[in-house]
């Protein structure tokens, strides 16, 4: 009697070792702290069912039995499984690894974002004042999430919360703001039918981490695209260089006769009549002192600028470019020339084979001139989908070899050219303009240092590409450093006029160039929006009738004649 007694006790003890088990780590797992009492009863109770295992190896030879030896290999191998599955999702929580296979990526952050969240120089956290969590949002949220520690983000209940609603001037539900330190902004205001943008939210971060602006003046007084919103204005071109942090201004050089000293770029946008000699000397000057400029010329209009374009080897050609390669795919005439083949350039780094159209544009002829070293951004299609038509009166434009030119045609180029500037306070010379030699002239220029590693290569297009190399000027003072200038011309203008701005790659190829021509190596380029293909199929009234009885009908029909078949064959 005593010994089964002492069965029955061991055995009850056996069952109070796995309890006290299941009792530690519920306390752990509910209080979130393991502590010295749920340690405690996990110890415990690890003894108990060890010392239960071990004399029941004493007393009955347990371990030798075949059922204990399969019953250990089944609870080894359970606890693999449960160690590997716990690996992998510590490995899953650690590191995120997303695959997205949509055909624009509609659910991965565009590399500027990625690039501009990793290196964020302090906390940042987006406060939504909403009640509803859309999951297109939070999706979009926790993709920036990813990317930083320094990246946070909470949904807040405006009613729940006033006086942090208060704090941040909340008006109206679905508020979304920007906070890093001090600092708050509104990024936009999120509803059924507006989410929240990548566009809007990155350009928000980078205005408020970025502590420097840079100020951009657009020429006005002879005729220049509207700055404000109007017919054929850049008003939404305007927009997106403030979404960019820059400080936009307009300029008349009639009654300043000098580009202001805080100027980062300079923007001619379509100019319809001929700019004074001396506004022409005034930007020959700021682009000597290290100026950027970007010429946005229309055809059919002469702004006086063939001596400043000179001297870098850019020439205006007065025939309109012709493209028949998209009238018949995206609708557009033949005098809106359709561009996907782009130059290797920071400014079209990311375009890939993308789309953008230039209507009313005109081609540019690049020469050689030492010092400048020019990369073609936007080429049209090879002859015969492209060429330069003279006879712009004619009502069917038609190739002419004797007056027309061969495409492919260079719509828009991307210039530099080394400055020497001093680093004293002695007065330095301006570089002497190279003249613009003739084809068949060579041009020999003293070696400088190699290029700075900024300065873009050369496009492969099958174009000339520009290099030579600048002797300094001479100076009183032996301490120089290199500074460089930038011009950015394009045979046209209404790209980035309002509507058409927002097109395609249009809004891309004005604002990357404005953000190039700033020499700030940290703004990010902009970004396109993300948008699924349409590839829903419309069908006709008599197509939807004729599906609706295949498949109620026809189908049905086929397999049960299939199945009476087979029936009937195996009967």
């Amino acid at each position: 009697m005593k010994i089964v007694a002492k069965k029955k006790l061991w055995k009850y003890l056996f069952w109070f070792g796995p309890f006290l088990i299941t009792v530690g780590l519920t306390v752990g797992l509910v209080s979130e702290q393991w502590g010295l009492i749920p340690l405690a009863f996990i110890i415990t109770g690890i003894v108990i069912s060890g010392l239960w295992i071990i004399w029941q190896s004493y007393q009955t030879n347990w371990w030798k039995r075949r059922s204990t030896q399969a019953g250990t290999n089944a609870l080894v191998a359970t606890l693999a499984v449960l160690a590997i599955l716990g690996l992998i999702n510590f490995l899953g929580t650690r590191y995120h690894l997303r695959a997205d296979l949509t055909e624009t990526q509609l659910f991965t952050l565009a590399p500027q974002s990625r690039e501009l969240v990793s290196v964020l120089p302090q906390p940042v956290k987006v406060w939504v004042f909403d009640i509803n969590q859309n999951p297109q949002d939070r999706e979009l949220l926790e993709n920036y999430q990813r990317q930083s520690l320094k990246f946070k983000y909470e949904y807040i209940d405006p009613q729940a919360r006033p006086g942090l609603a208060e704090k941040f001037g909340v008006k109206d539900y679905g508020e979304v703001y920007l906070e890093s330190g001090d600092k708050r902004q509104l990024v936009q205001t999120v509803n059924e039918n507006q989410r929240l943008s990548e566009i809007r939210l990155t350009s928000r971060l980078q205005q408020l981490t970025n502590s420097t602006t840079a100020k951009v003046y657009l020429l006005q007084g002879h005729g220049e695209r509207q700055l404000s919103a109007g017919k054929d204005a850049i008003s939404q071109a305007v927009q997106g260089l403030g979404d960019k942090s820059f400080i936009t201004a307009p300029l008349n050089l009639a009654e300043t006769s000098k580009v202001p000293q805080d100027a980062a770029v300079v923007i001619v946008a379509g100019p319809k009549r001929g700019l004074f000699e001396g506004e022409v000397k005034a930007l020959q000057e700021y682009l000597n002192r290290g100026g950027n400029l970007l010429l946005m010329i229309d055809p059919n209009t002469d702004p006086k600028l063939d001596s400043l374009l000179q001297e870098w080897g850019v020439r205006l050609d007065n025939r309109l470019a012709v493209d028949v390669s998209g009238e018949s795919v995206v609708g557009l005439g033949p005098a809106a020339p359709l561009v996907t083949e782009y130059g290797q350039h920071p400014i079209t780094k990311d375009f890939g084979n993308g789309n953008s159209f230039y209507p009313i544009a005109r081609s540019l002829q690049i020469t050689s001139v030492p010092g400048v070293e020019a990369t073609p951004l936007l080429r049209t299609k090879p002859y015969p989908n492209s060429w330069a038509e003279s006879d712009l009166k004619s009502e069917k434009l038609e190739f002419n070899a004797d007056k027309d030119l061969k495409g492919p045609l260079t719509l828009g180029v991307a210039l530099t050219r080394k400055q020497a500037a001093k680093s004293t306070s002695t007065p330095q010379a301006s570089p002497t303009p190279s003249p613009l030699p003739s084809p068949t002239t060579q041009s020999k220029a003293s070696p400088t240092p190699s290029p700075s590693p900024k300065t873009p290569q050369a496009s492969p297009l099958p174009s000339p590409t520009i290099q030579g190399k600048t002797t300094p000027t001479p100076s009183s003072s032996s301490s120089q450093t290199a500074t460089e200038s930038r011009l950015v011309v394009f045979g046209n203008s209404s790209f980035a006029t309002d509507g058409l701005f927002q097109q395609q790659l249009n809004g891309d190829v004005f604002l990357n160039s404005v953000t190039w021509l700033s020499q700030q190596e940290k703004q990010p380029l902009s970004i396109r929006p993300k948008e699924p293909k349409n590839r829903r199929i419309t069908l006709t009234t008599t197509q939807a009738n004729l599906l609706i009885l295949s498949s109620l009908l026809v189908l049905p029909l086929i397999g049960f004649s299939a199945a009476v078949i087979i029936w009937w064959k195996r009967r």
